[in-house]
């Protein structure tokens, strides 16, 4: 369950001295960007309207581009619970939020300019919503291994992959490993985009495949097959309108509602 706190300290004139975050924990930060010149991010400002933004300062000049003042570094972190945090002139930005649209970008600028009131009430709300997707789809903290017992039903997975992936996407989504998860007990599937060196991969609840059959994997695996054609082609891993619209065109429900329990 997310929960969230916006933490101010020493809210002065200046946003120079604000201390804000979108508290869901702290980690270490993975990679940094200091910010050119206004000109120079300007000058970037084309680019990074034609593409998702691929690195800390081209989110960075994103922002900058969408108003952001004030801020003189961006830190992108890996970690789960904290999705945007400011400090004097500094930035933290989770790292799932290069992948993220205009509207959830704008509200990160929102969220560091404004100073207190609806309009960062509002913008806190859009990061958040985007988090929940960051948070279901983010890698596992340790890696998980099929055990030995159930890697002939992951081959099988593996299998039936590469068959929808030729049947309902037209090939068009890369081979990925498929993993039988004997610890899931709450999801029927995960979808986990490559991150930090670690490539993609899915995993099938093998809670799932013994309590409800071959068939409704297929629907899970096709669920997340649809996660990964997000990833692959630049979208933002979710359940909204491009989600749906493509699930039914693969052919299943928008959502997965059966319980794995």
């Amino acid at each position: 369950m997310l929960s969230s706190l916006i933490q101010g300290a020493g809210r002065a004139a200046k946003i120079a001295q604000d201390a804000a975050q979108l508290v869901f924990g702290w980690d270490e930060p993975a990679v940094a960007a200091t910010a050119g010149s206004p000109s120079e991010a300007g000058g970037d400002m084309a680019r990074a309207e034609r593409a998702a933004p691929a690195d800390a300062s081209a989110l960075l000049a994103r922002l900058r581009s969408m108003g952001l003042r004030h801020v003189d570094a961006l830190l992108l972190t890996t970690n789960r619970r904290t999705m945007v945090s400011i400090k004097g002139r500094m930035l933290r930005v989770h790292e799932g939020y290069l992948a993220a649209g205009n509207d959830v970008l704008t509200a990160i600028v929102a969220f560091v300019m404004a100073r207190r009131g609806a309009g960062r009430t509002a913008a806190m709300h859009v990061i958040i919503g985007y988090a929940r997707g960051l948070t279901e789809h983010s890698a596992p903290a340790r890696v998980a291994r099929t055990h030995p017992a159930d890697e002939a039903l992951a081959e099988r997975l593996e299998i039936a992959h590469a068959e929808l992936n030729e049947a309902r996407f037209g090939g068009e989504l890369q081979g990925v490993p498929v993993r039988v998860s004997r610890r899931m007990k709450s999801r029927l599937g995960h979808y986990s985009p490559a991150r930090g060196g670690e490539g993609a991969e899915i995993a099938i609840s093998q809670q799932h495949l013994k309590k409800h059959g071959w068939a409704s994997a297929m629907e899970t695996l096709l669920h997340e097959m649809v996660h990964q054609w997000q990833a692959e082609t630049g979208r933002p891993l979710d359940h909204g309108t491009q989600f749906r619209k493509k699930a039914r065109e693969v052919g299943i429900r928008p959502r997965a509602t059966r319980a794995v329990d």
